[in-house]
């Protein structure tokens, strides 16, 4: 194992940037969503620098973008339903895991560690696509961006899930793929591992300084300068 794990007993994961790409179903599904409010819609490229803050936001910086300014509260309740359904109905058809996922989390929980899953994703979407991909059962438990009253870069959904199982947050390791990632992630005390290939606003991870940046997750199962 990486040698960041030592002493820890708990690991927090994002999702979306750093387990799946969902970029395409995402954009797919707010394509449709402004089609229908017969707005220009963008390229997937540009969805990916949208990604990170909850649907809610994702909406809005899209309304901004085509509208050009921000959308009034009638035409962004519109746009979020409208995405809610249009992604709810075909969450999984473009979507990818990541090299290396799979085997980094069956490998970590069978060697005991507890697993959980923070996202800023709705909570209603986190199972199917967990259970799409057959790794819903490593994930000791899930919390999505309006299960609390908070959600990242806020330490609250950490710190609750680090409680939850009775650790300290030094027993704590957050991996992510965004500077909201990293900031709950130092914000709650918890350690901090970057992989540079997510959805961060078109910035460096390294810019967010977290403990450690690996390429890919299955190098956290691996001896250190292996």
């Amino acid at each position: 194992m990486h040698e960041i794990l030592h002493g820890k007993r708990l690991v927090a994961f994002d999702l979306d940037g750093t387990l799946i790409d969902s970029v395409p179903d995402l954009a797919a599904a707010l394509k449709r969503a402004l089609r229908g409010l017969n707005l220009a819609v963008p390229v997937e490229e540009q969805v990916r620098e949208w990604v990170g803050n909850g649907a809610p936001v994702l909406v809005e910086r899209a309304l901004v973008w085509a509208v050009g300014q921000p959308p009034e509260a009638h035409l962004q309740a519109r746009a979020f339903d409208a995405f809610m359904q249009h992604y709810g109905a075909a969450p999984n058809t473009l979507t990818r895991l990541y090299p290396g996922v799979t085997k980094a989390l069956e490998t970590l929980h069978r060697a005991g560690f507890t697993l959980v899953l923070i996202t800023n994703k709705p909570e209603r979407f986190i199972a199917p696509i967990l259970e799409h991909f057959g790794v819903k059962e490593w994930f000791a438990l899930c919390i999505g961006g309006d299960t609390l009253s908070e959600k990242k870069p806020s330490p609250l959904p950490l710190l609750h899930a680090a409680a939850a199982f009775g650790c300290a947050p030094h027993e704590c390791l957050m991996v992510g793929d965004s500077r909201h990632d990293i900031g709950a992630g130092k914000a709650a005390g918890f350690a901090t591992l970057a992989l540079p290939y997510g959805y961060n606003h078109g910035d460096p991870i390294e810019l967010s300084h977290p403990d450690v940046v690996l390429p890919t997750l299955d190098g956290l199962i691996e001896p250190t300068g292996a």
